[in-house]
């Protein structure tokens, strides 16, 4: 995913205190041109690289296959950020977030993995 020069802070923030993944060093041919790379648990790995002239990502995006998937919205809503919930996808529970930059992120997990009475 794209990111603004200078927005590292920003996306530490967001990525590892709000969402709570962990940021892994770049690779030094790379750890120059700026942006972050996080990762967690599920398995989630995301690498955000600068872009001089950025523009957020509306439409394309991760999905990110994910336990709990009611923990994760409420760390988000409780943080500020939208969480859009839909029932578009067949199997899964989904919902759609923002990160601090306008990037679209989406949230998933599979009906049958859902713990028992989950809230939406």
């Amino acid at each position: 995913m794209a990111c603004p020069p200078g927005s590292e802070p920003v996306l530490r923030a967001f990525y590892e205190g709000v969402l709570g993944l962990v940021e892994i060093p770049k690779p030094p041919a790379l750890s120059s041109r700026g942006g972050c790379w996080f990762c967690g648990h599920d398995g989630i790995e995301l690498h955000l690289g600068v872009e001089a002239a950025f523009r957020p990502a509306r439409k394309a995006h991760p999905g990110l296959l994910v336990h709990d998937i009611d923990r994760w919205a409420r760390r988000l809503d409780e943080a500020g950020h939208p969480v859009v919930f839909d029932d578009d996808f067949p199997g899964m529970r989904r919902f759609h977030t923002e990160d601090p930059h306008g990037n679209r992120l989406e949230f998933l997990e599979p009906i049958d993995a859902a713990p028992a009475g989950g809230e939406r």
